[in-house]
């Protein structure tokens, strides 16, 4: 008797433990479960693999972009017999890298970009800089967090046309959009399908919600944090692997990237 209520009771512990699991990990299926933001913003400054994306424009390739961490690429160089030496990120921060070529709309010359954000070891930016090349100009930026100010450089058949904009300044963006890009400004929002900015909307506070669900990549269900938000009045979406690569990027403007499994039955 004591033998068969041992074994009852030690099979009622091991299905009752299963179901717990199993509900961990597949009951995000009926409802998402809130995340803090910041866990998956850590998740992604520290991912340990680059993010390989491709570039879509209403379901039409344009292009593709490279997102990585300087973190995720120096871990890449350890291993069991070279572990992180104590202190590793504290004193390394942080810093992002995002490169690639699009081709917008009928412009038949694609555009490159590479850009850079480093961040204290706290997580907060400290510097940016990006590099935008086309055919007709190069157009470069560059800001410190504690200079207020954004430096641009356009460079056009020779000519350089330099200027520090305060970030004041910034909250009207189609000004300077026009100040620096003229007629062309038009035509790049056009190619896009984006409207124009506003003061207002240029301001406006950017709030993520997080959450963990779960997709479909290939033929299987895969779990992944989700970050939403609204931009100029459309939603924003990040799927993030729980290691922190980025596996999809919806944007308004019907543009995307997102990681080949995502298209493959």
């Amino acid at each position: 008797m004591n033998a068969r209520l041992t074994f009852f009771a030690f099979t009622i512990f091991w299905v009752t433990m299963n179901v717990l699991l199993w509900r961990a990990e597949y009951g995000s299926l009926a409802g998402d479960t809130p995340v803090p933001f910041e866990l998956v913003w850590r998740k992604i400054l520290t991912a340990p693999d680059a993010s390989s994306l491709s570039v879509y424009q209403n379901r039409e390739r344009m292009g593709y972009c490279e997102f990585s961490s300087s973190v995720g690429q120096q871990m890449a160089t350890l291993d069991e017999a070279n572990p992180p030496p104590e202190g590793f990120v504290a004193r390394a921060g942080y810093q992002v890298h995002l490169a690639g070529n699009v081709a917008l709309g009928d412009f038949t010359n694609r555009l490159k970009f590479d850009g850079r954000i480093r961040f204290r070891n706290t997580r907060e930016w400290q510097e940016m800089s990006l590099k935008v090349t086309a055919r007709f100009a190069i157009i470069e930026l560059h800001s410190f967090a504690t200079n207020q100010s954004v430096h641009v450089k356009i460079t056009n058949e020779g000519i350089n046309l330099e200027r520090d904009l305060t970030f004041d300044e910034i909250k009207n963006p189609n000004a300077i959009l026009r100040a620096f890009g003229g007629d062309f400004t038009d035509a790049l929002l056009g190619a896009m399908d984006l409207p124009l900015l506003t003061p207002a909307a240029a301001t406006q506070q950017i709030i993520w919600d997080a959450r963990r669900t779960r997709v479909r990549i290939g033929s299987e269900l895969v779990p992944v944090y989700r970050l939403q938000t609204s931009l100029l009045g459309h939603d924003a979406i990040v799927d993030v692997s729980t290691l922190g690569e980025i596996l999809r990027v919806d944007l308004p403007g019907e543009i995307s990237a997102r990681i080949d499994e995502f298209s493959r039955p």
